[in-house]
């Protein structure tokens, strides 16, 4: 007889609990929350957002985010720069670095007749414009200085580290020194028929661009040239030259791709092809400028030398400008990152670089100079005190 095998019922199936139900209708509530507040606050919330909190959550501000002001030594009509979110100040008889809550990490004695300050964000150069000592700065430290170079007319450092220095030599017109990261010099190009007055290496370190001054014709010409950096001894001559008329350049910044140089009526943006693109306010005063953007130059102009009414424009790469209205006394401008800000008489307005306002801070009163930082921070200066304003 065969034997039967009997068959156990399986378990029941219990519904879910009131708590699972409840843990669910939570979870899906908080994305649908997060997603709205990601679309109505996208410019706010994001990296940048984070990053100030990191780098200033110990920084006692008030409600509207401003730290209290504090006294930095020297005065408004001093270089200043931002180093890795301090604030770098550098008068004729000192260097001096404040954080956010005025401690002072660099107190350093100089003689500078003309200082002038070149800061890639984590490094700045600071030298005397005509003298012959220069230093680099970061990690709140000295890093390397120089004092015995012939009459300094430009120091620049790009992205990497590496320091491109504009000098005027006994038996050239001038030259251009290139020093490693570690600050060894690896290339020099002598000009003897012309003379630079600035000179740029690129981001990558790839390419160098030198811009000199001479005549053509019995006129005044400005001229970029390209070099590549072979890191080799001897005479060198430019891959490419581009003329660029007869225009003093204020200002330039060389990419890992493109220089940008800054002209009194207009800004050209050139590749390393000699392809240009340009921007032009010939009809119009230059106010205020700045090179700091990432992609972008920003320039306030207008249509009398004084006056309240003006327009702040945004220069892309390919020379193609944004407009924005301006009816305020305009004190300063200066970009950094993807922001650009407005310092007026009582207020401070930040904008992203297609002009959309970010953040606006008011009761400015006393502040006369403002600088940008990357992470959409700003530090406002006053006659002889400092603040910082972290959105």
């Amino acid at each position: 007889m065969a034997e039967q095998t009997s068959r156990q019922p399986g378990p029941k199936k219990r519904a879910p609990s009131f708590l699972k139900r409840l843990l669910v209708f939570l979870l899906v509530a908080a994305v649908a929350v997060g997603a709205v507040a990601a679309v109505v606050f996208r410019d706010r919330l994001n990296i940048d957002s984070i990053r100030r909190w990191f780098q200033y959550r110990t920084l006692l501000r008030n409600d509207s985010g401003q730290a209290e002001s504090f006294v930095y030594d020297g005065n408004i009509e001093d270089a200043f720069a931002a180093l890795d979110n301090d604030l770098l100040v550098c008068s004729g008889n000192a260097i001096s670095l404040y954080s956010g809550s005025g401690t002072r990490y660099i107190s350093q004695s100089a003689a500078m007749e003309h200082p002038v300050v070149n800061s890639n964000g984590a490094l700045a150069v600071v030298y005397d414009a005509g003298g012959s000592s220069l230093c680099v700065l970061g990690e709140r430290s000295l890093i390397w200085s120089a004092d015995d170079l012939e009459t300094v007319l430009s120091a620049r450092l790009n992205k990497n580290g590496q320091l491109t220095v504009v000098t005027q030599p006994s038996g050239y017109r001038s030259a251009v020194t290139v020093y490693s990261a570690s600050y060894e010099p690896v290339m020099t190009v002598n000009l003897s028929s012309a003379l630079a007055m600035d000179a740029a290496l690129s981001d990558d370190g790839r390419t160098l661009a030198i811009l000199t001054v001479g005549q053509e014709g019995g006129a005044f010409a400005t001229t970029l040239e390209f070099y590549s950096m072979t890191y080799s001894a001897g005479e060198f001559t430019p891959d490419l030259t581009c003329s660029l008329g007869g225009a003093v350049a204020l200002d330039i910044r060389h990419t890992s791709s493109l220089l940008w140089c800054l002209e009194e009526q207009g800004l050209s943006v050139v590749d390393h092809e000699g392809n240009t693109y340009t921007a032009s306010w010939a009809s119009r005063y230059l106010r205020q400028y700045t090179l700091g953007g990432d992609g972008f130059a920003a320039v306030l102009v207008s249509r009398h030398r004084s006056g309240s009414q003006a327009e702040l424009l945004i220069i892309n790469e390919q020379g193609e400008t944004d407009t924005l209205p301006v009816t305020e006394q305009v004190l300063a401008v200066s970009a950094a990152g993807r922001y650009v800000a407005v310092l007026t008489a009582d207020r401070l307005d930040i904008y992203t670089s297609d002009l959309k306002l970010y953040s606006s801070l008011d009761g400015t009163q006393g502040a006369r100079n403002a600088l940008m930082l990357d992470n959409g921070s700003a530090i406002l200066l006053a006659a002889d005190t400092a603040s910082f304003y972290v959105p």
